[in-house]
């Protein structure tokens, strides 16, 4: 019997969607995330679903999460009917480069095969440093991939130690180096700032890091301790104090000020580019509200206004697609105030900005409040447009509740 979903809608077996939902696909930016839950130590700080080799024992491996993602790429390919090839491609996790060269060929192969790729689409995979190396990047560059995210987090040894990270910390600049000797053009090196014991100078020694490392693109965020992990047990014993927000705040301004002196500008709040190629088009995707099919255990997906979630353990994924099932745990259809709210939410993070005639007339009042108190750009408003000032920025959050 079919279960029921959040919106009181039935959850069909075979993931079918809404003719609604499917009206316009094709018009709006299309792309494929994969979810690779697998993990070779966790992060005191994660939150994401992601299992250990200790954790998962011998419920499921790599082999019957790949049978269990081809799969869902059909079952998704069927859905969607007359779906493009696909825009972007972003493999996640997790730790996808324990994939190695073999496993994320594999992956992208399965993604060609289900929807094909466009001439010019980007394909993402995040990688961790310490599980690359000059082949690794040579192989995937090779098999289609042509953005390297890599999580650095840190150029100080005792903040990766808080952070439980296991790489050097050279080791993600050196990686970084390596992505673009294999041709990379475009890499990304994520940070975390604002970790209990991280000083000014370590942060500027993580940002002298990654300037170093010649890349176009930086993520950069706020350490959040997430409840249920290793993190927010020392945090509540007091073993390591809490993230302050006036710190944070402040290693907001030092990354932005010294990115963008450097020619890598902010173009969401928590993203610089060195150009607008340089942006990552799959991120973006989501930000203006395209569409995208999540595959893996726990991903999540939205088609035409229509969001679901995958059942997040992968012996339970693979088990249900080997049946002939959806991997579909839950699924919602956003009214049209959901979809404006969440047009504001994630629209209004861009430097562009989003449309003033997006706002209801409250909301367009609260847009003029905004600018008197400093949060909203002046001149961008009179345009039409309501696009953060660097104060507004960091005060991201409230802007939105404002606007909606």
């Amino acid at each position: 019997m079919p279960s029921t979903l959040p919106d009181g809608d039935p959850a069909p077996a075979d993931g079918a969607l809404p003719s609604s939902a499917l009206r316009g696909l094709g018009e709006r930016p299309f792309g494929v995330y994969v979810h690779v839950p697998f993990c070779a130590t966790r992060c005191g700080y994660c939150d994401f679903n992601t299992y250990t080799p200790g954790e998962l024992g011998t419920t499921a491996s790599p082999e019957s999460w790949l049978e269990g993602l081809r799969r869902e790429l059909d079952l998704a390919a069927g859905v969607l009917g007359s779906a493009p090839p696909a825009e972007t491609v972003f493999v996640g996790g997790g730790t996808p480069s324990l994939l190695g060269v073999d496993g994320l060929t594999d992956v992208l192969d399965a993604v060609r095969d289900s929807f094909g790729l466009a001439a010019d689409a980007e394909v993402t995979t995040e990688s961790n440093p310490e599980s690359t190396s000059a082949e690794f990047f040579a192989g995937i560059r090779a098999a289609g991939y042509t953005r390297v995210s890599l999580g650095m987090q840190s150029a100080a040894r005792h903040v990766l130690a808080v952070l439980d990270r296991t790489h050097t910390p050279g080791r993600a600049v050196a990686a970084a180096r390596e992505a673009a000797d294999a041709g990379f053009a475009h890499v990304n090196l994520d940070l975390i700032y604002g970790t209990p014991g991280e000083r000014v100078e370590d942060l500027r020694a993580s940002l002298d890091a990654v300037l170093a490392a010649g890349v176009d693109h930086v993520s950069a965020y706020a350490l959040i301790v997430e409840e249920g992990t290793a993190l927010a047990r020392r945090v509540r014993r007091g073993d390591l104090p809490a993230p302050d927000d006036d710190r944070l705040a402040e290693s907001y301004e030092l990354v932005d000020s010294v990115l963008s002196a450097h020619g890598l500008d902010w173009y969401e709040v928590s993203n610089w580019a060195s150009s607008a190629d340089a942006r990552c088009r799959h991120n973006l995707g989501y930000w203006l509200g395209g569409d995208w099919w999540g595959a893996g255990p726990g991903a999540h997906s939205h088609v035409g206004g229509v969001r679901w979630w995958n059942v997040k353990h992968p012996a339970r994924y693979a088990t249900l697609l080997a049946d002939g099932a959806s991997p579909a745990a839950g699924r919602e259809t956003l009214t049209d105030d959901d979809r404006r709210i969440e047009r504001v939410l994630l629209e209004l993070r861009l430097a562009e900005g989003l449309p003033l005639d997006t706002l209801d007339d409250t909301g367009r009042a609260n847009a003029s409040d905004a600018v008197a108190d400093g949060l909203l750009d002046r001149i961008a408003l009179a345009e039409g447009r309501c696009v953060l000032t660097a104060r507004g920025r960091l005060l991201a959050d409230a802007v939105v509740r404002r606007l909606t």
